[in-house]
């Protein structure tokens, strides 16, 4: 039967016994064998009566066994709902529910706390550890290593991933087999892979960006894996020698590039290193080339689109943008007030269309309507700008525009300022509550190491070369900044830490 994203995926590599994965210890998986485990594992979800186009909620450490419950999820038809294994039960209550999940997959560790939430929901719950072990591997044991493939088409749901909930309650997009069989596609061409490549692995696989950018874009080009549980900078480097490809956050490469063991030779043989998911500072870009002569390909995606532009593989990698829009999405600048298209140059709310965008949020159809439109544009939230060579520039998030005394400022501006100033590693600019001005901007710095920013000096930088309206009312420094697993700056905590700082008492 047909089953367009397991046949292209997965199904395309049926009995090769090339290498699918390498892993930590030396041992590899061929593709033969990953796909008999995920067939395996599909015979046990079915049969717990879990059918076609039910939700299967997964919240487990990354491991070959959970990579392989997301190809039987897709082998049976079922919708793959991965979560972010540092959620709390209250949290993991709320998706399982809000999906209406038929089965629950988690640690063994947590089976316990878990079960009589799974039992008030009428959900299934099973068990999977980080060491390949758990109630469903042990149940998939008993099955043979072929399965009757579900069928389904480009238009039935493939995934549902919770957006991240930092204004208000996590929304689910559902994501179609047809939106990730094109962007892995278009990413596949874009960058060049083939079966040649190896990509080093250490992101998490709850998110779009490992999953279903770095898995997906793999196994289409039928190339390999060296597959880590995380990033470990000692296994990195031990590894990076054997890899063609790395795809990262910006962590990634700070950290790289903060250890004197990791040089130009350790990757003369790279072909691309990609990053994503956090914006990456213009230094990083830099320093990385500096000392490798590899220049950074930074993208741009979100939950609800995966990835929408990317810098080109050949030609100017351009620091501080996310380069062009990608074959087959449309994307544009709008006024957040009228939708009307603004003129190059322009900053404003991003709108992308393409076959990558997702079929709405889950239960939310007010909430779809709004941010969907009629025309097939999904409104990003992303505010950027289109520069006179094209190049798409993000400029903050809508919700982190500041309005001060009636003037909208864009963070991005100040924050490169402020990262270019003598001692300062990077910044967040955010706007809190001021009794005159409604909102006003603090910028909070995190120093270079062993490195002590002058306030005052950095103050007076910021008069020089900004509009008064958008001078800081306060610098603060902190050690570090507060981050998601993805690395993004989650700027609604510094708001909250710094949200009493002009009220009066």
């Amino acid at each position: 039967m047909a089953n367009p994203l397991y046949d292209t995926l997965f199904g395309a590599h049926a009995g090769k016994s090339d290498t699918f994965l390498h892993l930590p210890d030396g041992k590899t998986l061929s593709y033969k064998d990953f796909l008999g485990q995920a067939a395996q594992i599909a015979h046990a979800i079915t049969a717990l009566g879990v059918k076609p186009g039910d939700r299967v909620a997964v919240q487990v450490e990354k491991s070959p066994e959970a990579l392989a419950l997301y190809a039987a999820c897709v082998q049976a038809g079922l919708i793959f709902l991965p979560l972010n294994t540092a959620y709390t039960a209250d949290e993991l209550e709320y998706f399982v529910e809000n999906s209406e999940a038929a089965l629950l997959v988690c640690d063994p560790a947590k089976e316990e706390k878990l079960a009589p939430i799974a039992k008030r929901l009428g959900a299934r719950l099973e068990t999977l550890g980080d060491d390949g072990k758990g109630s469903i591997i042990e149940m998939a044991a008993g099955h043979g290593d072929t399965f009757e493939t579900a069928e389904r088409t480009e238009d039935d749901l493939a995934a549902f991933l919770y957006t991240s909930g930092t204004t208000g309650r996590s929304k689910g997009a559902m994501l179609s087999q047809g939106n990730l069989l094109s962007n892995a596609r278009t990413l596949k061409e874009h960058w060049r892979f083939t079966s040649d490549d190896v990509l080093l692995h250490a992101l998490p696989i709850f998110h779009t960006h490992g999953l279903f950018v770095a898995t997906n874009i793999t196994l289409l080009a039928g190339g390999a894996m060296i597959f880590l549980p995380k990033f470990d900078l000692d296994v990195m480097i031990d590894k990076l020698p054997q890899a063609t490809a790395m795809m990262g956050v910006p962590t990634f490469y700070t950290r790289l590039l903060g250890d004197e063991r990791f040089t130009g030779d350790l990757v003369s043989h790279f072909r691309l290193f990609v990053s994503g998911s956090a914006p990456l500072l213009a230094e990083t870009h830099t320093q990385f080339e500096a000392r490798t002569g590899h220049r950074i390909l930074e993208r741009y995606g979100m939950t609800e689109t995966n990835m929408n532009t990317s810098n080109p593989y050949d030609g100017e990698r351009r620091a501080g943008t996310v380069g062009f829009p990608l074959p087959g999405v449309e994307l544009k600048v709008t006024d957040p007030d009228t939708g009307k298209e603004l003129a190059q140059g322009e900053v404003g709310q991003i709108e992308v269309r393409g076959p990558n965008v997702f079929q709405g949020y889950w239960r939310m159809p007010e909430k779809t309507k709004a941010e969907l439109r009629d025309d097939g544009f999904f409104i990003t939230g992303d505010l950027g700008k289109i520069d006179d060579d094209g190049y798409v520039h993000i400029v903050g998030r809508n919700k982190d525009l500041i309005i001060s005394g009636g003037y909208n400022i864009y963070p991005k501006e100040i924050e490169l300022l402020l990262d270019e100033q003598p001692g300062v590693m990077e910044s967040a600019v955010i706007g809190v509550p001021h009794p005159d001005f409604g909102e006003t901007v603090v910028g909070v710095l995190i120093p270079e190491k062993d490195a002590s920013p002058d306030v005052d000096a950095i103050m007076e930088a910021a008069k020089e070369s900004l509009a008064r309206f958008k001078h800081p009312r306060k610098l603060v420094i902190e050690d570090e900044l507060p981050r998601n697993t993805m690395g993004k700056v989650q700027k609604n905590i510094l708001r909250d830490r710094y949200n009493d700082l002009f009220t009066e008492a």
